[in-house]
């Protein structure tokens, strides 16, 4: 029988409907951590301390609903997104035939790096939005505040047509550059752990390496994580600044400035990487 490369697929649609009601379920769970690091990526004056701490400095500041503030339009945003990446990874192995015997680690995360590019450059205005949900009536101490003040989103909709008006396209997709970085975040991931895994699993450096356990391959898959995300945690910084303050004069600061903006940010990174 021959086999069904086709990329629209009620299996491809199956996978991306799962991945999308699993990360809409993750999410609702965390959420209040997603506000704790976006929330000291972007308020230089907040004191850094630990993630229960500030979740209290929060709720006694501005209230418990503060914790999840933007949590509706983030879910819609999070499920669309996880259906974009789902079903186009899914996809391109079905109609490139990837699978079976023919599959390996090093496809799959060639074709999740596409899915993620696509993913990017199809999602990026409704991130945009939320951020500026998430963080809307919060008071910084930046030279944007003022003109952040004017602007009031009233949800997902709303938030896309004033920000086109107000900035026009380059505003719905700004932060696109560091965000198609960021795709590399779960390469830097998997080379980790294959690394992980070979020196710590192999000392002997033998052709046969042994298959790990559930656990230890979840300490290792959580040590690679925490490596990777360390790594491109300063893309990440750039990137959530650009998506709030709308501003592309902080990616070329970024790009020909790399060593001083790195030493200014470096307190946002105490303050906020252990919120993840």
């Amino acid at each position: 029988m021959k086999p069904d490369n086709r990329l629209f697929s009620y299996e491809s649609l199956a996978h991306a409907v799962a991945g999308a009601a699993g990360s809409v379920v993750g999410m609702s769970t965390f959420f209040p951590l997603d506000t704790v690091r976006s929330r000291l990526q972007l308020e230089d004056n907040r004191e850094a301390k630990n993630t229960l701490a500030v979740m209290r400095d929060l709720v006694r500041e501005e209230g418990f609903c503060t914790l999840y503030r933007g949590l509706v339009p983030v879910l819609h945003s999070l499920c669309a997104s996880n259906f974009v990446y789902f079903y186009t990874f899914h996809g391109l192995r079905r109609s490139l035939g990837v699978g079976g015997k023919s599959a390996s680690a090093e496809r799959d995360l060639l074709l999740a790096s596409v899915a993620g590019v696509v993913n990017v450059l199809t999602t990026t205005p409704l991130w945009v939005v939320n951020i500026k949900l998430k963080m809307q009536g919060i008071q910084l101490n930046n030279e944007e505040q003022t003109v952040d003040r004017r602007n009031h989103y009233n949800g997902l909709i709303d938030g896309l047509k004033k920000i086109y008006e107000q900035n026009g396209i380059a505003g719905l997709w700004a932060g696109t550059v560091p965000s198609l970085l960021l795709v590399s975040n779960p390469a830097i991931q998997f080379a980790t752990y294959e690394f992980l895994k070979r020196r710590l699993l192999n000392p002997g450096l033998s052709a046969r390496i042994e298959q790990p356990s559930a656990l230890t391959a979840f300490i290792l898959g959580a040590m690679a994580k925490a490596i990777a995300t360390v790594v491109t945690y300063p893309v990440q910084l750039l990137q959530t600044r650009l998506r709030f303050f709308l501003s592309f004069v902080l990616i070329f600061f970024f790009l020909l400035n790399v060593r001083t903006f790195l030493e200014s940010e470096f307190r946002n990174f105490h303050k906020s990487s252990a919120h993840f």
